[in-house]
């Protein structure tokens, strides 16, 4: 056998951008093969793969709307198939529309939001436990969600759904961790604040994290790699003895 298939496998939703994308070639760095998911760009998708190849890892990149069942089944059974196993699963993905005040929240994006935020991890853990846990003979694992400091902040005025979604995921953590732990698993949730990413142009405000970077006690935004290097961390050895728990990446915020 290939010494390679050997290597951890951890899976990035949204990999494409962002926090994903950084999250994906410091793993790579650190040593694991990369599974991501992607809904829209697949050129975005296929370069970051093409990183991590670059860096000596495996790389599949697959597109899977991670708010439907189908082809997140599909998305994981890929990953059987090209690596045999899962390590890490990080619910990356989410989606945030243009800000608005609650009373001109139209309910097609209400329930794409929740969809997407907070359903779709809930999918993606689903199947990662059942290749994760001892009591599917699996070798255990990590599960890391990606919440939001909007989810203690709760966004008043420029999304109170994404907010309220962000919230829900971080329920899930709590009561998920509880439920795996002596399944091998830990479940762990890290909450970014305003870090440089695209995802702030999607609402409307591409500036959005100059605009409030004096409000940050640090006086600054933060950078993708940082919160990579905390969902890193906590997806290692090192954080042996740590399940349920949620780590701001704020700048103090």
């Amino acid at each position: 056998m290939h010494t390679d298939t050997q290597a951890p496998v951890i899976l990035i939703t949204g990999g494409s951008r962002g926090m994903g994308a950084a999250t994906a070639r410091l793993a790579a760095i650190q040593g694991y093969d990369v599974a991501l998911s992607y809904v829209s760009s697949a050129s975005a998708a296929q370069a970051v793969a093409a990183d991590v190849r670059k860096l000596g890892r495996r790389a599949l990149a697959m597109q899977a709307d991670s708010a439907d069942p189908v082809p997140v089944a599909r998305l994981f059974d890929a990953i059987d198939g090209e690596f045999g196993r899962i390590d890490v699963l990080v619910n990356n993905a989410a989606i945030l529309e243009r800000q608005s005040r609650l009373e001109d929240l139209g309910f097609a994006r209400m329930q794409r939001v929740f969809a997407v935020n907070a359903i779709g991890p809930i999918l993606c853990a689903q199947q990662a436990v059942r290749r994760m846990a001892y009591r599917h003979n699996g070798r255990g694992g990590v599960v890391i969600n990606i919440s939001s400091a909007s989810a203690r902040l709760g966004s008043p005025n420029e999304y109170v759904d994404y907010a309220a979604s962000k919230g829900a995921l971080e329920t899930f953590t709590t009561g998920f961790a509880k439920e795996v732990a002596r399944e091998g698993i830990r479940v762990n949730c890290v909450r970014p604040g305003h870090i440089y990413t695209e995802m702030h142009a999607s609402g409307g405000e591409p500036g959005r994290v100059d605009r409030v970077k004096d409000s940050i006690p640090m006086g600054r935004g933060g950078q993708p790699e940082e919160v990579a290097r905390a969902v890193l961390w906590l997806a290692s050895a090192e954080a042996s003895f740590i399940t349920g728990t949620f780590l701001d990446v704020t700048g103090g915020k």
